[in-house]
């Protein structure tokens, strides 16, 4: 069973913290695309964030996702006064029957694409897709604190080390794999596709903006902010399951896997603490194509 369909999960947690996509990501998809704008579909689309930035631009925007959960978190953020034009299915991307053959111009998928089963989806696509409708399909790997090498070093050894004690055994796999290879896994058949583009970010640990190819993704937090964020990962949520009685110290627990990581963390970097501002580097994988 999927994490995000768990019910165990913080919707609203997930929804708070992560990351918001910046204006030029939509701008480099938009100036991609080609004809029509009338109906465009969000696959995986969580709780939202994508269905409702891409609502100006098409006359419908269709946000999916097999979560009953994510999609009353969507909703609940998505007034229909506000965003009209915008709807929400309970559905898998590799099922969806209530789309007509040829319908859709626009299908994307922010963090989402690693879930997906290709074989089966890309069958649905065919169908559903126009001809020279527009895939964008992008994900963000783990940040880089790009002021903090050590402190890089650590989070790294703690969200993909083995064993009990860190998080690297509790990954959906193939899937982290996935994005942690910036979505380079998944080939467009040539048969079907065309025009296709990669366009990737790997940060530096040099300072702001030290990596090489296109930014798109940063931010800017605290430490405890940033362990918000590392909070609503998948593999910590199974981690919790496993580890029941470590809860984190400021619910009154005796400290969890991420409490353990920033004292180390702390202890590593001079000048790295809970008040100061952390600035994080993305590496992001964007992957355009256009159905023959």
């Amino acid at each position: 069973m999927a994490t995000f369909a768990k019910s165990t999960f913080s919707y609203a947690s997930y929804a708070a913290v992560r990351p918001v996509y910046p204006v030029s990501l939509y701008e480099k998809i938009l100036a991609y695309h080609q004809g029509p704008k009338r109906l465009c579909l969000d696959l995986g689309c969580g709780h939202g964030l994508v269905t409702r930035a891409l609502s100006k631009e098409f006359d419908q925007l269709v946000g999916a996702d097999p979560s009953d959960g994510m999609i009353k978190q969507a909703e609940s953020g998505t007034p229909a006064d506000k965003y009209p034009n915008v709807s929400y299915r309970a559905a898998s991307a590799e099922s969806l029957p209530f789309l007509a053959d040829n319908s859709v111009d626009m299908v994307v998928a922010g963090q989402a694409a690693h879930w997906f089963n290709y074989p089966k989806l890309f069958a649905e696509l065919q169908r559903i897709l126009r001809p020279g409708a527009t895939l964008a399909f992008w994900g963000y790997k783990d940040p880089v604190l790009v002021e903090f090498p050590e402190a890089t070093k650590i989070v790294d050894r703690y969200a993909y080390g083995s064993g009990g004690k860190y998080l690297g055994d509790y990954w959906s796999q193939p899937g982290r794999s996935i994005v942690q290879n910036k979505l380079r896994d998944i080939q467009p058949p040539p048969s079907q596709w065309q025009d296709i583009q990669r366009i990737e970010y790997e940060p530096g640990v040099q300072g702001p903006k030290s990596g090489e190819g296109t930014l798109f993704l940063d931010k800017k937090m605290t430490l405890p902010q940033f362990l918000e964020y590392a909070r609503t990962w998948s593999a910590f949520h199974e981690w919790q399951q496993a580890h029941p009685n470590l809860t984190r110290r400021d619910a009154g627990g005796p400290g969890d896997v991420f409490d353990e990581m920033a004292d180390e963390m702390k202890a590593a970097e001079r000048g790295l603490d809970d008040e100061k501002d952390i600035f994080l580097e993305f590496g992001t994988g964007l992957l355009l194509a256009r159905k023959k």
